[in-house]
């Protein structure tokens, strides 16, 4: 079947059985043959505590809370000299990831640079200063590929065809795109109001992408019934516990990458709220597993004022999320009620750290400044990281002591809606050296 982009409104059930019905009997419910050498690991309630069997499911039947998957034997985890040998990808941390055996699929994604950034470190008043830049992120340029490199092998195991997502915009890019190599088949579902490049970017893998009228929250909703319904692996929704789990490796990278040393702080911007928990999770099991000096770092959340709900947790000492209707031009993290915002939360205390939400003007400023003093284009998430350790900085809440991990999670060609009117016009000259001279003769006069 070839695949479309279709459009839908969120009403009723029976607009979902309105989705092809023939795709699911044809395709949907015929599950490949389960990989014989990758087994993803049991489950357990990260609330009640409750255990269950490995399997395509995120909520727990006893206390309706989110499940993760259990740890791997301490005495199966390497050292750091077996590590060293591995490549260079998430894979070479494969015994703190959700699953025993190899890998099949996705085995170059990960192991981003950790770029020094001297200039930030400047504005910042601390030590030190590393871009943890997932920008670059094969194969498609943002931190969700790590992500969705597990929860694709995890499907893969299970013996699933089919795989999709609720999206902002990242998630949808990566789906299509590890899907189209691996063969499977996608189904995206994004808000309709999503930026141009981030649709092209997804539709160039041919997914059937579907755009849904309303926010993210809405597309949440329609996907966790679409799970259920036809039986797909949605990788943020059914197959959650073992998605989630590919985040925890931007903390083995940056320790990894520091000399097994810690950072005393790490800036990364909030969306759902799980990518924070899980640099919390990562930074501790590889404390506990000996292989790192130092204490686990602080933890900063950052959003955007237009859509804040985990900061104003945190501002307002509350454990329960507030929902919030999105407003901000930071779309890839715009979720208004995010589903892991009690877990960001609890890291964000428990670490010691703190949060704080930029304008819409404030992270653009922030795409630029990072860009002028690192050459790193981000899009608008990362501009909220860089505008929001700005503000924390001014609040006093680094030292002048602090080695500090800003992480970018996407790159700023998917969005340039946002900063392309707020550059200014470049000089048009005739091929003459008199004009250049004159050009020359302007910048230096103005300094």
């Amino acid at each position: 079947m070839r695949r479309a982009t279709i459009m839908t409104s969120l009403q009723t059930d029976s607009d979902i059985n309105a989705i092809d019905h023939s795709a699911e009997s044809t395709e949907s419910r015929h599950r490949a043959p389960a990989a014989d050498k990758l087994r993803p690991r049991a489950l357990r309630c990260k609330l009640c505590g409750s255990g269950f069997e490995a399997a395509p499911t995120a909520v727990c039947e006893n206390c309706l809370g989110p499940l993760e998957a259990i740890d791997a034997d301490p005495a199966t985890l390497p050292t750091r000299a077996e590590i060293s040998r591995r490549p260079h990808s998430i894979w070479r941390y494969k015994e703190w990831l959700p699953f025993d055996g190899e890998p099949t699929l996705s085995l170059d994604t990960g192991y981003t640079p950790l770029v020094d950034a001297p200039g930030i470190a400047r504005r910042l008043g601390v030590a030190r200063c590393w871009i943890k830049n997932d920008s670059v992120s094969h194969p498609s340029l943002s931190f969700k590929d790590r992500v969705v490199a597990t929860a694709i092998n995890a499907a893969r195991a299970f013996g699933l065809d089919t795989i999709g997502c609720a999206s902002t915009g990242n998630l949808a890019n990566s789906v299509a795109a590890q899907a189209a190599r691996a063969g499977m088949d996608a189904w995206v579902f994004i808000p309709d109001s999503l930026e141009r490049g981030k649709v092209a970017a997804t539709q160039i893998f041919a997914p059937h992408l579907v755009r849904v009228r309303g926010n993210y929250n809405d597309v949440n909703r329609l996907c966790a019934i679409v799970a259920d319904q036809f039986g797909w692996g949605i990788v943020n929704v059914n197959l959650r516990a073992y998605y989630g789990e590919g985040s925890k490796t931007i903390a083995f990278e940056i320790a990894e990458q520091l000399g097994w040393a810690l950072p005393t702080a790490v800036v990364a911007p909030m969306a759902g709220g799980s990518l924070i928990s899980k640099l919390q999770r990562g930074f501790r099991e590889f404390s506990d597993a000996g292989l790192v000096s130092g204490t686990p770092p602080r933890l900063y959340g950052a959003q955007a004022s237009g859509c804040s709900p985990i900061v104003q947790m945190v501002l307002d000492g509350r454990d329960d999320v507030r929902p919030v209707v999105p407003d901000t031009i930071a779309r890839s993290i715009a979720i208004g009620n995010p589903a892991d915002g009690r877990f960001a939360k609890a890291a964000i205390t428990q670490t010691g750290g703190w949060a704080a939400a930029v304008s819409d003007a404030d992270l653009i400023e922030g795409i630029k400044i990072l860009a002028a003093d690192t050459g790193i284009f981000t899009e608008t998430a990362g501009g909220v990281t860089v505008a929001a350790a700005l503000a924390l900085a001014r609040e006093g809440r680094f030292s002048a002591n602090d080695e500090v991990v800003l992480c970018i999670t996407g790159n700023g060609l998917k969005t340039l809606e946002p900063i392309v009117d707020t550059l200014p016009e470049s000089p048009v000259i005739d091929a003459k050296l008199r004009e250049v001279r004159a050009l020359v003769n302007a910048v230096v006069n103005s300094a």
